[in-house]
C-alpha cells in the first residue's frame, strides 16, 4: 500500500497511481479493490461493482434485496447489477432481452427520450427558478418610485439637490432594502435547507420555500415604511435561499448523467425567464399611478402559486429515499424517472453501492459536523472551494448590477422612466434567449470551457458599456451604445456563468454532504449578491458609471484566473464518479493548468499548431469509447 500524509494525499507522488485499498462494498461481505475518495491523486475511476465475480455479485444482490424488502425483484435487480457493473458491455449479457437492450442503446443514441414524469419534474423546477428571477426584478422597476414614497430619495433630481436631503445616507437605505432577500437567503434560508431536507425531503422543502415566496411578496405590496419593506424582503429571502439550495439538487438527483447538465441548467434558464417576466410586469403596470411599485413587487406571487400546488405531483428524489433506507419508494420513483424497470433497477443498485462506499470512507455525521467537514475532508474541501469560486464569480461578473439596478443605470444614462423600463425589458429578453444554447453546450463543451470562453468577453463588453457613458448625452449614440453593450454582455453571460454555478454546485458534493454543500454554495452566491446590492447605489454615486463598470470589468478578469486554476471539469460524469475527480489535490490541478493546459492552448489557438496534444489529467478507466461501442452495436 502507498503511504499518505495527514491531508489524505499521496506522500510520494512517484508511487504507482494504480494502488488501491481493499474495501467492503455494499455492506455484504464482498471485498474488492477500489479507489480511496481522499487518496486518489490521478483520479482513476473504478466502478465499485467492477471486478466482483458474478456469483459474488448475485449473492450481494440477494442480500441487498432481503434487507430492502424487495425479494420479489431479485431477478430484475440481478440484471440491473450486471448492467451497472460494466455499462458498455450490456450487449454481451445473456439475461437481457431485445427490448431491454434497445432501451440501453437509446440512452446514448436518443438521450432526450425520457419519461413524462422526468420532464414534469424539470418543469416544476423551472417554475421554481422563474419565481427566483421574478423576485429579483420586481424591485428593479420599483426602485424608481418607492424611495420617493417612503421619503428616502437617493437620486438627485435634474433640477438640483433638495436642501436637507442626505442622498448618501438614502443610497445606503435603498441598497439595504434591495439586499433584504439576499441577506435572508445567505443567513437563514440556505442554512435551513439542510434540516428541512433531512426531515421533509426535497419536495417538502420546496413546498416550504414556496409558501414564503408567495406570502412575503403580497406583504411587500402593503408596506407603509421602508423598514416594513425590508422585513418582508428578508422573509422572501428565507424562501429564496431554501428553494435555491434544494431545487438544483432535486433536478440533479433525478436526471440521468447524459443529460443532467442540460436539464439542471434549466434553473438558470428559467431564472432568466423569470427575470424577463418581472421586467414585463414592471412595464405592464407602469401607468397605473402611485401603486405601480406595489404591483411590481407583489406580482411575483403569480409563479409561486403553481409551484405550491404542483410540487407534490412530482416523484421524490430516489437518492433521498435511498439515503433514508426507503428502497421500495426509491425504486418507484426511479420507475417514473427512467424508461424501463431495468434502468430503474440498475440505478437503484448502483447508487446504493456508491453510497455504501462513500459512507465507509466519510462516515455518518450530524449537521454541524457535516458543515465542518466541508473544510476538513480533502475531497469535500475541494468541492467546497470549486463551488465557492463559481458562485463568487457570478457576483464578481457584474450581472446583478444590471438585474437589480438596470432601470437606475439607464436613468443615469439620460433615459426617462419609460425608456429605462423598456431598455431593462430588452436586457431581460436577451438574458433569456441566450440561455437556451447552454442546454446543448453545457454537456458537450463542458462547464469549465463555457466559463473560460465567456468571462473575457463579459469583461470587455462591460468595460465598453462603461466607456460609452463618456459620450455626451445629447448624442443619439450615447444611450443606444450603452444599451447595446449591456445587451451583448448579457448574451455572453447567459450561456456561461449564468447556468454553470448552480448546475456545478448541485453535482460536485457527495450525497453525504450535498445539502449542506449546496447551502454553502448558494449562501456564498446570495451573500455576495447582498454585498453588491447594498454597495452599488453608493458605488454609482462615488465612482460614477464609467468607474463602476470598469471596476466590475476588472473583477471579471480576476474571476477568470480563479476559475482557470481551481475549477475542475465535471461534464457527463455520474454524481458518484465525481468523487474521484475531486480526489485530485487542488495544487495538482492548478499546476497542471499552468504547466500543461496553458502552453497547449497557446500552441493550439495562438500559434495554430493543429498537432498540439494535451496530456489528460484524469484517466477514466473502463469509460473510454463507450458511446462508440453502443453506436456500433446499434448498427
Amino acid at each position: 500500500m502507498a503511504e499518505y500524509n495527514e491531508k489524505g494525499d499521496l506522500a510520494h507522488l512517484d508511487q504507482s497511481p494504480d494502488q488501491y485499498e481493499e474495501k467492503n462494498v455494499g455492506g455484504h461481505g464482498s471485498r474488492q479493490h477500489s479507489v480511496s475518495l481522499n487518496r486518489n491523486v490521478t483520479a482513476r475511476i473504478q466502478n465499485p461493482l467492477a471486478g466482483i465475480p458474478r456469483d459474488t455479485l448475485f449473492y450481494n444482490v440477494e442480500q441487498f434485496a432481503q434487507e430492502a424488502g424487495m425479494q420479489d425483484m431479485i431477478p430484475l435487480l440481478k440484471k440491473g447489477a450486471l448492467v451497472a457493473q460494466d455499462p458498455p458491455a450490456f450487449e454481451q449479457i445473456p439475461e437481457l432481452d431485445d427490448v431491454e437492450r434497445d432501451a440501453l442503446r437509446n440512452e446514448v443514441l436518443h438521450k432526450w427520450r425520457q419519461p413524462g414524469a422526468l420532464y414534469f419534474t424539470v418543469i416544476l423546477c423551472s417554475i421554481g427558478a422563474a419565481v427566483q428571477g421574478w423576485d429579483q426584478t420586481g424591485s428593479n422597476g420599483a426602485n424608481l418610485s418607492w424611495p420617493v414614497d417612503f421619503n428616502v430619495p437617493n437620486t438627485v433630481p435634474a433640477t438640483g439637490a433638495v436642501s436637507g436631503v442626505d442622498y448618501a445616507r438614502n443610497s445606503w437605505i435603498v441598497g439595504v432594502v434591495n439586499s433584504g432577500p439576499y441577506i435572508g437567503s445567505a443567513f437563514i434560508g440556505c442554512w435551513a435547507s439542510d434540516p428541512l431536507n433531512a426531515f421533509f425531503g426535497r419536495r417538502g422543502t420546496i413546498f416550504f420555500a414556496a409558501i414564503f415566496c408567495f406570502l412575503s411578496v403580497i406583504g411587500s405590496a402593503f408596506t407603509q415604511t421602508w423598514p416594513q419593506l425590508f422585513v418582508t424582503r428578508l422573509l422572501l429571502g428565507v424562501g429564496m435561499g431554501a428553494k435555491a439550495s434544494t431545487v438544483p439538487i432535486y433536478a440533479a438527483e433525478n436526471c440521468p448523467a447524459a443529460i443532467r447538465g442540460g436539464l439542471v441548467m434549466s434553473w438558470q434558464m428559467w431564472t432568466a425567464f423569470g427575470i424577463f417576466l418581472g421586467f414585463c410586469a414592471n412595464l405592464a403596470v407602469y401607468n397605473v399611478g402611485a401603486i405601480a411599485w406595489r404591483l411590481q413587487l407583489g406580482s411575483a406571487m403569480l409563479p409561486a402559486l403553481p409551484l405550491l400546488v404542483g410540487v407534490y405531483f412530482c416523484p421524490e428524489s430516489p437518492r433521498w429515499y435511498i439515503k433514508k433506507g426507503r428502497y421500495s419508494n426509491a425504486f418507484r420513483s426511479l420507475c417514473r424517472l427512467r424508461n424501463t424497470p431495468l434502468q430503474a433497477a440498475r440505478d437503484l443498485y448502483y447508487i446504493h453501492a456508491q453510497i455504501q462506499e462513500e459512507a465507509d470512507i466519510i462516515g455518518k455525521s450530524n449537521y454541524i459536523t457535516r458543515f465542518i467537514e466541508l473544510f476538513t475532508i480533502p475531497r469535500v474541501r475541494r468541492a467546497t472551494g470549486a463551488s465557492f469560486t463559481v458562485m463568487l464569480a457570478q457576483q464578481m461578473c457584474g450581472i446583478n448590477i444590471i438585474a437589480f439596478y438596470s432601470s437606475t443605470v439607464f436613468v443615469n444614462a439620460g433615459a426617462d422612466n419609460l425608456t429605462a423600463l423598456l431598455a431593462s425589458f430588452g436586457f431581460g429578453l436577451v438574458n433569456f434567449v441566450f440561455a437556451w444554447p447552454a442546454v446543448w453546450t453545457i454537456d458537450t463543451w463542458g462547464r469549465r470551457a463555457l466559463l473560460l470562453f465567456t468571462f473575457p468577453n463579459m469583461a470587455w463588453t462591460l468595460l465598453a458599456a462603461g466607456l460609452c457613458f463618456i459620450i455626451p448625452e445629447q448624442e443619439r449614440a450615447h444611450l443606444g451604445l450603452i444599451a447595446f453593450f449591456i445587451f451583448l454582455f448579457a448574451a455572453f453571460y447567459s450561456p456561461g456563468e449564468g447556468p454553470v454555478p448552480f448546475t456545478y454546485s448541485a453535482e460536485v458534493f457527495p450525497l453525504s454532504h450535498r445539502e449542506v454543500g449546496m447551502s454553502w454554495a448558494v449562501a456564498t452566491c446570495l451573500f455576495w449578491a447582498a454585498v453588491l446590492s447594498i454597495s452599488f447605489p453608493r458605488i454609482l454615486q462615488v465612482f460614477h458609471p464609467v468607474g463602476a463598470f470598469a471596476f466590475y470589468a476588472g473583477l471579471n478578469l480576476t474571476a477568470l484566473v480563479l476559475i482557470f486554476l481551481f475549477v475542475p471539469e465535471t461534464k457527463q460524469r455520474t454524481l458518484e464518479e465525481l468523487d474521484y475527480v475531486f480526489a485530485v489535490p487542488t495544487r495538482v490541478h492548478a499546476k497542471y493548468q499552468i504547466t500543461k493546459a496553458l502552453p497547449w492552448w497557446f500552441k493550439r489557438y495562438i500559434l495554430m499548431k493543429k498537432g498540439a496534444r494535451l496530456e489528460p489529467l484524469y484517466h477514466f478507466d473502463g469509460a473510454v469509447a463507450a458511446d462508440q461501442k453502443i453506436a456500433v452495436a446499434a448498427h
